[in-house]
């Protein structure tokens, strides 16, 4: 199979990186080749699946290259191409292998080779490698207290894709340009390169540096950092160690998979046995500094292709009364009354986003959890328990 063609609808610009296309292409893998298409036309994913041409996504837009659809040797054969012994054996025994690729002088990539209906099919995201700041990123500024905070456990909640890691990738630098302290990572895959500035980073890539989560955790205290980046926690030991780094002394970062705060707490104390609950959530209790929840949605701001919606709770003593008296469904009202503190809910977020003119008001209205009360509140009426937050 030769390298599909770009379709005339992908735009044929230079590189931004500087890329010529038939350069680039010069001695490469055919995979790679479509890789080097990705950065040519302003890609940020790539898919692929047999009986299709290969996918960009540009912008929000899904675009179809090439010339003829691919057979399930060929996307296997494309795939293979990039996988070493490790991510084929764990495709061929777990259905999926998640994986970082590079190619000099041209970018790096967050890879997941997966298993559907029998078939190999892939979807690849392109990893910028600078590291973007609070503003550039459209984040709220209560965000900078994340980065002063000496000790404690600071979660990011959201699903998959919506930009968890590049905000923790930017408090992370934000920390190592400003503050002489020793950052740990464990990342699987990494997904950004950090360069020693006033801090020193140390990444550690599971398969590579370390055989797995629970051997890195079991390990890292020992190691002396003074500021962590966990990655996913996704299991009880992934938890257990977050609160022993926060309560020994250290800045402990990781992220969930829930909704808003008041779920995250119920999220993490999911993951323990009933027998244990109650200890973990006074190790919540003295230990959580903050959560932050983030949905990506498209901007209608020229050059601005998606901002987060963040709902930001920073934990004070009237949230640890609540944690501590089991009342978590009244967080919610601490973090819509916070805004002093530098705390908002979604809407809050949202309006302060119209406002700004970086989202519509009918995207605004699609991602709210509540639209109702958001069409109020655009209008400048609050009643209630509702706090009005200019932008």
């Amino acid at each position: 199979m030769s390298l599909p063609q770009s379709s005339s609808s992908v735009a044929s610009s230079p590189s931004p990186n500087g890329v010529d296309s038939g350069e680039a292409s010069a001695g490469l893998k055919d995979m790679e080749k479509l890789l080097v298409a990705m950065v040519k036309n302003k890609a940020s994913d790539l898919h692929l699946k047999s009986g299709l041409r290969p996918i960009l996504r540009i912008g929000t837009i899904l675009h179809e290259v090439g010339q003829r659809p691919m057979s399930r040797e060929d996307v296997k054969r494309l795939c293979y191409e990039i996988m070493d012994d490790r991510n084929r054996k764990h495709l061929d025994e777990i259905g999926g292998a998640d994986f970082a690729y590079s190619i000099d002088g041209v970018g790096r990539y967050r890879v997941n080779i997966f298993m559907e209906r029998g078939q190999v099919a892939a979807a690849i995201r392109r990893v910028s490698t600078d590291i973007p700041s609070f503003e550039q990123l459209n984040l709220p500024p209560a965000i900078a207290k994340m980065c002063s905070f000496n000790q404690g456990l600071v979660v990011f909640v959201g699903p998959t894709g919506q930009g968890k890691s590049t905000s923790l990738a930017s408090i992370l630098q934000w920390i190592n340009e400003n503050r002489k302290v020793h950052i740990i990572t464990i990342e699987d895959p990494i997904e950004y390169l950090f360069k020693d500035a006033k801090s020193f980073v140390n990444q550690r890539e599971i398969g590579i540096d370390t055989p797995d989560f629970n051997t890195a955790l079991k390990h890292i205290v020992r190691q002396n950092p003074d500021v962590i980046l966990l990655g996913e926690m996704r299991d009880s030991h992934s938890v257990d160690a977050a609160l022993l780094a926060a309560e020994t002394g250290h800045l402990c970062f990781g992220t969930i998979h829930a909704s808003s705060a008041g779920q995250t707490i119920g999220r993490m104390l999911d993951l323990f046995p009933p027998e244990r609950q109650d200890q973990i959530r006074q190790l919540l209790v003295f230990n959580l500094k903050a959560i932050a929840v983030q949905k990506l949605m498209p901007s209608c701001k020229e050059g601005v292709r998606m901002v987060p919606a963040v709902e930001l709770m920073i934990v004070n003593p009237s949230i640890q009364k609540l944690l501590n008296e089991k009342e978590d469904k009244k967080i919610q009202d601490v973090v819509r009354g916070g805004s002093e503190e530098g705390m908002q809910d979604f809407n809050q977020s949202l309006v302060k986003l119209v406002n700004a003119g970086l989202v519509s008001k009918k995207i605004a209205m699609q991602y709210s959890p509540n639209p109702d009360q958001l069409k109020m509140n655009l209008q400048g009426i609050y009643l209630g328990e509702d706090h009005k937050i200019l932008g």
